[in-house]
Parts: C-alpha cells; sequence; structure tokens
C-alpha cells in the first residue's frame, strides 16, 4: 500500500507512515561497522495504520512501530514491525480507524468509546529481561526482542494507570523509576502517581499526589537521592476540551512549578519550587551535590506543537540546553538557570552509566539551518566540563533522529564509545543508519548502513546490547 496522501504535515513528507513491515538480513555498509559494536539498536515513532478520523491529526497520536537495526561481527540486519497492541489489533481488523484524537469521544466510533486505545510509540527500553514499548497514557507494552511481536502490557502503574515514556533507569541499584500524570476517574486531571521498580521487574512502591496544575509532563529527573517533577504550562482541561477548545494547550498564566522529594522520603514531603515560564520535552541528565540539585533540559519558551488555551495557532519555538539548580538549604524556592548552550536542538542523551550522577557528556539532534521545530540537521556533542560543542553537519535536505551512544566496553570511560543514528537523506527519500566515534562527531561517520527505504521520523530508541 501507499503512504497515506493528506494535506496534513505530520502524514506528508518522511513523517508520513510506513504500511510495509520488511526484513533487510544484509545491509550495505560503506566504511567499516566497530567489531565491538554487537547488539541492536531499537526506535520508536509513531505509524498511522489507517487515516485518522480527526481533521487535526497530531503526530503523538499514531500507532507504535519498532525499527531494529541488529550489528554483530560487522554486518548488519533491519526488520520493522507494528506495536501491536489492542487498539492496532481492533483497527486491523475493522480496516479502518476507530479511535479519535486524545481519545475524543465525539470522533470515536460509538462501539470503542472507553476501550483501551494504546499506542505504545514513544519509546523502548530494556528493563528485567523485558523488551517495553512506551507511552504516556497507558502501561508499558512488551514486546519479543527477537521478533518484536506482541507480547502483551505489564502492568507496572498499577492502578494509576500510567506510565511515562520516560522512566529512569539507575545504573548503581538497577531500578527503573516512574510516574504518570492524569492520573485518576476523571480525564485530563492534575493527579499524578510516582513509583519504582526493582531490578526483577517488580513494582516495590506506587504512591499518588496531586500537581498544581493539570499539564502534560513528559519527562522528570531522577538523581542518587531525589525526584523532581516539573509542572509547566501545557495544561491538560476537561472543561475546555467539553467547550471545543484544545484539551491540551499552552496556557503560560498558570506559571510552572518543580516538585522536588527524597526518594527514600514520603509523597507527601514533596517541595514545590518556582521555575521559569517554558516547557521541557526532554532532559539530558539530573544529578545532586551536596544540597543542591542540577538538571540539564533542552528549554523551550514557550511550547511546541501544540495550540495556545483559546484555540489559537502557537507559536513557534526552538530548545536550548539550560541547567537548572535547585538549593534545598537556601532561603529562595526559586529555580536558578544558566545557558549551557546556544544552539537549537532536541533529544538529548547521555551515557547511560552516568544517569542520576554528575557527567561530563552529552549529544543530541541540533539544527544548523534553523529548520522547522520538527526535524534536525546535526548532530552535537558538549562537553559539559570544558563547555566545548563538536557539530556534525549532514548534506543539505538530510535530516537526523536522537543519536544513542553505546560504550565500546562496560569499563570504558565515560563517553568513550560509539554513537549512532538514523538520517534521512531528503534527495533519495530513503535512510541510513550512521555510526560515529562519539568524541569525534565532526571527523564525519566510521560507518554508514545504507536501507533501500526510509525510516519515518520517529522519536526515541536505546542500544541493547548482546550480552544484555
Amino acid at each position: 500500500m501507499n503512504a497515506i496522501v493528506k494535506a496534513d504535515p505530520y502524514l506528508s513528507g518522511n513523517f508520513a507512515p510506513l504500511h510495509g513491515e520488511d526484513d533487510f538480513a544484509d545491509l550495505p555498509v560503506t566504511g567499516e561497522l566497530p567489531r565491538d559494536l554487537r547488539g541492536m539498536l531499537v526506535r520508536n515513532g509513531p505509524n498511522p495504520q489507517f487515516e485518522p478520523r480527526d481533521a487535526n491529526h497530531h503526530w503523538f497520536l499514531g500507532d507504535g512501530m519498532l525499527h531494529a537495526f541488529r550489528i554483530a561481527d560487522g554486518r548488519i540486519a533491519y526488520s520493522n514491525r507494528y506495536v501491536r497492541t489492542p487498539k492496532w489489533e481492533a483497527e486491523h481488523r475493522a480496516g479502518h480507524a476507530l479511535f479519535g484524537s486524545w481519545g475524543n469521544p465525539m470522533t470515536t466510533d460509538p462501539e470503542f468509546v472507553g476501550k483501551e486505545s494504546g499506542v505504545a510509540n514513544t519509546n523502548i527500553i530494556w528493563h528485567a529481561k523485558k523488551l517495553l514499548a512506551l507511552e504516556e497514557a497507558h502501561q508499558p507494552f512488551a514486546v519479543d526482542p527477537r521478533t518484536l511481536s506482541a507480547v502483551g502490557y505489564v502492568p507496572l502503574a498499577g492502578n494509576a494507570g500510567r506510565f511515562t515514556a520516560h522512566p529512569k533507569l539507575d545504573p548503581e541499584s538497577g531500578e527503573m523509576v516512574f510516574f504518570g500524570y492524569g492520573v485518576g476517574d476523571m480525564p485530563l486531571s492534575a493527579g499524578m502517581a510516582y513509583g519504582v521498580v526493582d531490578r526483577e521487574g517488580k513494582t516495590t512502591r506506587l504512591d499518588r499526589f496531586t500537581a498544581p496544575f493539570a499539564s502534560m509532563v513528559h519527562d522528570f529527573m531522577v538523581t542518587r537521592g531525589h525526584v523532581m517533577f516539573p509542572i509547566l504550562p501545557l495544561t491538560l482541561s476537561l472543561p475546555r476540551a467539553m467547550n471545543g477548545l484544545p484539551p491540551v494547550a499552552w496556557e503560560p498564566e498558570q506559571g510552572a512549578r518543580v516538585g522536588v522529594m527524597a526518594r527514600d522520603a514520603a509523597i507527601d514531603s514533596i517541595r514545590w519550587f518556582n521555575a521559569p515560564v517554558c516547557y521541557v520535552f526532554h532532559v539530558m541528565n539530573a544529578w545532586e551535590e551536596g544540597d543542591r540539585l542540577f538538571a540539564d533540559v533542552m528549554e523551550y519558551p514557550n511550547a511546541p506543537l501544540f495550540p495556545n488555551a483559546d484555540g489559537s495557532r502557537g507559536t513557534p519555538a526552538r530548545a536550548v540546553l539550560v541547567r537548572w539548580t535547585l538549593d534545598l538549604a537556601a532561603a529562595s524556592d526559586t529555580v536558578g538557570r544558566e545557558l549551557l548552550d546556544d544552539l537549537a536542538g532536541e533529544f538529548p542523551r547521555i551515557d547511560d552509566r552516568r544517569a542520576g550522577l554528575s557527567y561530563r557528556h552529552g549529544w543530541l539532534a541540533g539544527s544548523s539551518r534553523n529548520g522547522t521545530e520538527l526535524t534536525f540537521d546535526a548532530i552535537a556533542h558538549v562537553d559539559l566540563t570544558t563547555r566545548n560543542r563538536k557539530l556534525h553537519i549532514l548534506p543539505k535536505g538530510d535530516m537526523t533522529s536522537e543519536p544513542v551512544f553505546v560504550p565500546r566496553a562496560h569499563d570504558a570511560p565515560e563517553g568513550d564509545g560509539w554513537l549512532l543514528a538514523v538520517a534521512y537523506r531528503g534527495a533519495e527519500d530513503r535512510s541510513d543508519l550512521v555510526v560515529f566515534d562519539a568524541q569525534n562527531i565532526e571527523s564525519g561517520p566510521v560507518a554508514t548502513a545504507a536501507l533501500p527505504r526510509r525510516v519515518p521520523f520517529g522519536f526515541h530508541g536505546n542500544w541493547i546490547d548482546a550480552m544484555a
């Protein structure tokens, strides 16, 4: 089948979905794949199975599709599969879309109002020997790591029902720390959940609390001893939705708060700090030094991709890397702010062995030519100690995905390893997997594996080591 053809930016170009599921056993490689690179890079992203029911489809709402690159002995194989959630299965049987955007009952098939609508389209992580596809309105959805076939929902969030697309994996304890927003009997509520899953995959803590207001909380921060919840003014509102206005919208007059809690403390100990009025989709890393907590975030002046609360079009915005500081011993409850780098970008990543700990190296997808909010033509390496930035700029018309770091060895120094990304080749309408020396990205890829077709723009991916 051909891709959906519609005058919608999220359904055209390289945002347009694929409908084929392919297996390419041995991709042609230019350069040399490192022999010590053994495992699988698997990426997730939205890929609508059928034409959406709503006129104003949003990129965030498509069915999940996984793209797996398996690397061993200098060779690489590729496969892609839909995440076959109950929603996907129901629509596949029907032969058309059944659910409205954001669960809108007015545009959902009446027979399916209130039924399971998860798309598992945002992230994909490996924890406790399970490969989990994630999005932020439902439980994790497990898939088989060998075949990418459906295993089913894993109820780690219990009766809270919502599990973030960005849990944090503690490199010291092996725990997975998570949260959920919009938790409760009423949709679009200010209810939140906080939980911990141990290294064996058992939920050992699950608490609920109420945020200062209902917010889309895409990511959060975890350090060795603390957790931080950013409640920023991309607000949720059921009354607004019932009056025909956007259910999710930018509402800066609500202000911005960051809730802080010690990881071993009671949920009612959360202390609220006043933050800059801004929006953050993604956190690079967070750590603590004495009574001070630090968080490096990609900060937007306003929420991109969403309308204002009155339904008017939002202002385009780009993110830059900013450091927030929260001093637990100070009399002030104001979050300190420091610009770290002025390159517009997104999808920040680190050497995950330093997650929640002090660190030096970070990478992100950057915009060197002032492109759109959604596309990035460069990969940046930022040294947080020297504040130096290195940049690899793709040829004009090409775009990169989120870069993913892979250590050269389990005991290699921080940042010593490889950086993997999927590059879309605009002139050829297809994609490559590119592999860089992570600290020498300006020299270009050490290896490039060519796909015979494109990988649509997506969200997040992770590396699963062959020895995991």
